[in-house]
């Protein structure tokens, strides 16, 4: 009995550089953390590592349908093919179209590095009845046939490129395989940031394997929407292709993996103004979907796609008032990171234990706001609430000694070592490795990872604080009103709204805002401000003991009637229009906590 082409092909491919390690130890270099060494060694999820979620049926079968648009000659090409969903679902439709007469190992192509999905790729395909040309090969490593420095190209041009590219990040994405991502990626004109993940590259390189007129279908991370490193493809989709749909899903597809997709479809050369776009609740609506027929956005020119989710209305209404009455945060004063110990359950110490080893305030340990943010409720943290933690039990101080001078601290530095904390990796790169370097005193502290929303705190108490929050020092005429008034007016749904576009979403719901992103965050500038805190502050302790109490859309009426009503005459419908569009928006992110 003849080979499969599929075997043949996988037998005969070269060795190359891998595009993702299929092994722990490929990763050792790059970790910061001892405990990540045992975790990653005990990793019983080895597609976790190479950053390969496999794409349900459903979704293949959708996109190569789509593909392919009923061409009986079509040839295919998944540069990422991993068990063979995508050749699969190409195999059978290009089978159903010919009538069963058709040479696929001629139209069909994958190309993978990691040689067990390989052969579950050949296996699966066999028992269809199906071949197709695999390649054992890093996808960066096989130059287009467009490239004029390449005399013999290793893959022909395609009417159809499909896949779902692994999703590494950037901290995993390294070496010569970043290098060569890079390096695909700029001779498409793409200059990529340091921060990209591999699946950005890979994008990019696989639409050079394309004919003038073929078509891209991938699922690719919602990333693609809302992180500044996807900004160079943003940029580089609105001006490669004459059409560019998006599919949004309002549950997560991969029950493996926490990250939400967004499948992209796009075809033809040349600029496009407008994206199709359509939501759905799951993969089991796509059969009921023609792309790119249906409703068309513009994404902004510069910065994320965020926005598109909403309709015109909320849109036009909610660029109005940012443009008119709103600033950036970071107009108020500097966003900074909180400080990082690299092991706070040593460095952040009780008051018992500060007594117990004979720790000195000044000399020893500095106050500094407990770890996490469960505990700020209010609107300040005050020197009040403070020693109220202390007297709880909860770790107010930071080990912080003042000189070099160990004699005094000397049996809680020897627990530490007896932990091993001095190996830890933040420890092993500063000198001495017992004093963190201690992040300045914030006048406000920032919740930056929330189900609800971030919200700003005062910081009455005058306290350091870590990593487990931002901080912001203000500065200018702004300093002392901004300090009481900010953490009320931020509660409106302008701001609110603002942080569902700037942020960005991660499992289980969470919204998440790095410092970059919180220093957009629009907020009311000095004079709304001060005009809405006349009529807030002599309401400020009622208002404070609602929010305490999690009341806060109470609060959110008082503060948006004030704000946006009064101050700046907004009507009531183009309120309830923005505070819906944020509403919306948090319950798409909750709803995606859990695969459909």
């Amino acid at each position: 009995m003849a080979e499969p082409a599929a075997k043949r092909e996988l037998r005969s491919a070269s060795e190359v550089a891998p595009l993702h390690p299929t092994d722990a130890v490929d990763r050792l270099a790059t970790i910061e953390q001892p405990s990540e060494v045992s975790q990653l060694l005990n990793t019983t999820d080895p597609r976790k590592i190479r950053g390969a979620y496999f794409t349900p049926p459903t979704i293949a079968d959708y996109l190569a349908h789509w593909a392919i648009a009923g061409r009986p000659d079509a040839r295919v090409l998944d540069p990422t093919c991993g068990d063979g969903a995508f050749l699969i679902a190409a195999g059978r439709t290009l089978t159903d179209i010919n009538l069963g007469l058709v040479d696929l190992d001629s139209q069909l192509f994958g190309v993978d590095l990691h040689e067990p999905s390989l052969l579950r790729c050949s296996r699966s395909l066999e028992s269809e009845g199906l071949t197709a040309k695999l390649l054992k090969r890093d996808f960066f490593s096989i130059h287009s046939p467009n490239d004029s420095l390449v005399p013999e190209p290793n893959l022909p041009l395609f009417d159809a490129v499909i896949g779902n590219p692994p999703f590494v990040r950037y901290h995993h994405h390294t070496g010569k395989t970043r290098q060569h991502s890079v390096e695909a990626a700029q001779r498409q004109g793409v200059q990529l940031s340091g921060l990209a993940s591999s699946w950005a590259a890979l994008l990019i390189h696989a639409s050079s394997f394309l004919r003038p007129n073929g078509r891209l279908a991938m699922v690719l991370p919602g990333e693609l929407l809302t992180v500044g490193y996807a900004e160079p493809v943003r940029k580089w989709l609105r001006t490669r292709f004459a059409k560019v749909g998006l599919v949004l899903f309002e549950k997560l597809q991969f029950k493996d993996a926490l990250e939400d997709v967004v499948l992209l479809l796009a075809s033809g050369r040349g600029e496009t103004d407008g994206f199709t776009l359509h939501h759905a609740s799951s993969a089991d609506e796509l059969q009921s979907i023609l792309p790119l027929d249906h409703y068309v956005v513009s994404p902004q020119d510069d910065g994320k796609w965020t926005p598109i989710l909403l309709s015109r209305t909320q849109r036009r209404i909610y660029r109005a008032v940012v443009e008119r009455h709103f600033t950036p945060l970071s107009r108020y004063g500097t966003i900074e990171l909180g400080t990082v110990t690299g092991a706070n359950d040593f460095f952040c110490i009780d008051e018992a234990t500060r007594q117990l080893f004979g720790l000195r305030v000044g000399d020893h340990v500095v106050p500094i706001c407990p770890p996490g943010t469960r505990h700020l409720a209010d609107f300040a943290f005050t020197q009040e609430q403070w020693e109220d933690r202390k007297s709880a039990g909860d770790r107010v101080w930071l080990l912080c000694p003042t000189n070099d001078k160990i004699d005094d601290i000397r049996r809680y530095l020897e627990v530490g070592v007896k932990k091993g904390i001095n190996l830890a990796y933040k420890c092993t790169i500063r000198e001495p490795w017992w004093r963190p370097p201690m992040a300045p005193i914030p006048d406000l502290f920032f919740t930056y990872m929330s189900h609800r929303f971030p919200r700003l705190i005062g910081n009455t108490s005058r306290v350091g604080f870590l990593n487990s929050m931002h901080g912001i020092r203000l500065v200018g005429e702004e300093r002392h009103p901004a300090r009481l008034a900010l953490p009320v007016l931020a509660i409106n749904s302008v701001t609110m709204l603002g942080a569902e576009l700037q942020g960005r979403s991660y499992g289980g719901g969470i919204l998440k805002m790095e410092p970059s992103e919180a220093r957009s965050l629009p907020v009311p500038n000095l004079n709304q401000m001060l005009e809405a805190w006349k009529i807030l502050e002599p309401d400020y302790r009622s208002l404070n003991h609602t929010m305490a109490d999690g009341d806060w859309e109470t609060v959110l009426d008082r503060v948006d009637h004030a704000l946006l009503t009064t101050v700046l005459g907004q009507s009531a419908e183009e309120t309830r229009l923005i505070r819906s569009a944020g509403l919306s928006l948090r319950q798409r992110r909750l709803r995606r906590d859990r695969p459909s």
